[in-house]
Formats: C-alpha cells, sequence, structure tokens
C-alpha cells in the first residue's frame, strides 16, 4: 500500500509556524516514503470559514516547496457522506439527540466534581444529562425529521461494548489487537508504540462526545475519520495535542468498519513564554516571514527541521 500523509488546515485564519512544522514533516515523510502527499480543507465549519484564508494556505503552503495531489478535497463538498454515516450510526442507536447548551453542560458536570468539571480530548466530559431521559421508541428514524437545533451525541458505552461483544474475558482488558492504534511519534507523556486504552477510559475520561452540531452537520471527530478512510491516508501525521483525541477516532473508525492508520504525533511550536501558537498570534504567521524577506529554508530551521546554522 502507497504510504499516503496529509495535512488538514482550517481556513479561520493565517497559517503559523507550528502548521508549517507539521505540513513540512507530512510531506518530507511522504516523500522520503516514496509516498503520497494531500492537502485537506477542513471548512466544514462555514460560520468561521473564509475564502481569502484558504487561498492563502495554497499560497503560504506553495512558497514552503510543498506540492500535492489535486483536486483538493474540501469538507464543505461532502456533507452527504458525512450524514449519511450519521443516520448509520443513528439507525443502530448509537447515537442521541442532546439538547444541552455549554451552561447546562458546565453545571451538570462540576457538581460532582466538586465544582472542577472533568476535560477529556472533545471538551468538558458530558455529565450524560440527555442519555439518561433518551427513549429511541419516540424518536423519527431518519436524522432528516430531526430538529435543525439538535446536537447527536456518541453514547460511548454503547459504543465500547460493541467493539468488545464477541469477547469473554476481562472486559477492562486494555484494546490492544482489537482496538489499540500504532504510534511511531509520541504523545504528551512520551507515550508511543502500540497504544492500548481501555473501556473504563472511554467512559469515564473521553464520554459522549458530539458528532453533529447545532449548526452544521457532523464534528471533527466524524469528519476526519470518514475522510482519512477515503483518501486512502495510511499515516496520520500531526500534532501530540491530538493525541488523546485518536481514541475516539479508533472507535469511530470500528464502528464505520474503517480502517485505522498508523499515528505519527509530534511536539507542538511553542512561544518564546512556552505558550503553543494560535492563528491570531499574526506575528508568526507564515506569510508574515515571507514579507519580511526570510526563506523556506529559515523556516526549516525555526522548527528545528534542519539544524540551526554554527
Amino acid at each position: 500500500m502507497t504510504f499516503r500523509t496529509r495535512f488538514a488546515p482550517s481556513p479561520t485564519g493565517p497559517l503559523h509556524l507550528g502548521h508549517a512544522y507539521s505540513a513540512m514533516l507530512a510531506h518530507d515523510m511522504a516523500m522520503e516514503n516514496g509516498g503520497d502527499f494531500l492537502l485537506r480543507i477542513e471548512d466544514i465549519d462555514q460560520t468561521r470559514s473564509r475564502p481569502e484564508w484558504e487561498d492563502q494556505i495554497y499560497e503560504d503552503l506553495a512558497w514552503l516547496g510543498l506540492s500535492w495531489e489535486t483536486p483538493v478535497l474540501r469538507q464543505s463538498d461532502r456533507v452527504d457522506t458525512y450524514r449519511a454515516a450519521l443516520q448509520r450510526l443513528w439507525e443502530n442507536d448509537w447515537l442521541y439527540p442532546c439538547r444541552c447548551n455549554r451552561k447546562d453542560i458546565l453545571a451538570a458536570a462540576a457538581a460532582p466534581n466538586e465544582g472542577t468539571p472533568l476535560v477529556g480530548p472533545d471538551g468538558i466530559v458530558y455529565p450524560g444529562t440527555c442519555r439518561s431521559t433518551h427513549d429511541p421508541s419516540g424518536l423519527p428514524n431518519s436524522l432528516t425529521e430531526m430538529p435543525t437545533a439538535t446536537a447527536l451525541r456518541l453514547n460511548m458505552a454503547m459504543a465500547a461494548a460493541l467493539a468488545t461483544e464477541h469477547r469473554i474475558d476481562d472486559p477492562d482488558r486494555p484494546w490492544s489487537a482489537f482496538g489499540g492504534f500504532t504510534e511511531t511519534g509520541a504523545g504528551p507523556d512520551g507515550e508511543t508504540g502500540l497504544i492500548e486504552f481501555t473501556e473504563g477510559s472511554l467512559i469515564d475520561t473521553i464520554g459522549d462526545v458530539v458528532l453533529s452540531r447545532r449548526d452544521f452537520v457532523g464534528s471533527y471527530h466524524l469528519s476526519v475519520v470518514l475522510d482519512d478512510a477515503d483518501q486512502q491516508i495510511t499515516h496520520v501525521i500531526r500534532g501530540n495535542d491530538l493525541f488523546e483525541a485518536t481514541k475516539i477516532h479508533v472507535v469511530l473508525q470500528r464502528l464505520l468498519g474503517l480502517p485505522t492508520p498508523i499515528y505519527h504525533h509530534h511536539q507542538l511550536i511553542r512561544d518564546e513564554a512556552g505558550k503553543r501558537l494560535a492563528k491570531r498570534d499574526d506575528a508568526r504567521a507564515i506569510s508574515k516571514f515571507r514579507e519580511e524577506g526570510h526563506t523556506p529554508e529559515d523556516i526549516r530551521r525555526m522548527v528545528g527541521l534542519i539544524s540551526q546554522a554554527p
């Protein structure tokens, strides 16, 4: 199978040095293995995406010396794909509607934790308010009949049980051969190799994640899993801030019968104070460095992909 990587930015602001590092690393790994590098535009959130930022993504990456296959996949063109996957999950009763707002979730999640809600890779771990009142018998068979202002959550306990329904041994045994993932980089705490996790950790530290939001069909977790599978991505190269989210993606891959790529999580590029870079930090935007006369080689040196000059 061809070694295939991708870089998947959102057109919601200028690319910065952290994006440059991730894109160049993914491109380099693909080229070193005789593979393909793909670009994907994650513009599913149309309320924040802007055409001018998408245009600048192409300009910045080309200036860095990267090339990619065309046409470029854009998530806004794949709404029907996401809707079909949601419908499949819905028909199996793996989803339930949630009408809680952020204030409701914060209050409910903080109550049993002495005022400090547990935070997981998808934000505050949902306390299950709507799950506890979920009655599938009174809901429509098709999501097209659901109110548009309703979010859809994955029933994580049911998903974890499904993934292990054929097992007869200890259900708290770590997910390994049947559900873990291979890490060739490192997580935030140096995790590498075969990454295992238990059913209990999925339920307790991740919880019922949102797979479709009120304002658009799908979510990051659902779309990235479907897009990686459809683009036949074999190696996912991304920042280690998404390491824990990979467990969500493995669960969805198993539910939807999709392959699990090899993952390579890398360090984050930070500022002098140790804070991770953000798109609002224009001082470290790739376009800013270009305007100041820097070269792509300078950028590679800044992010540590080549050694500093003596």
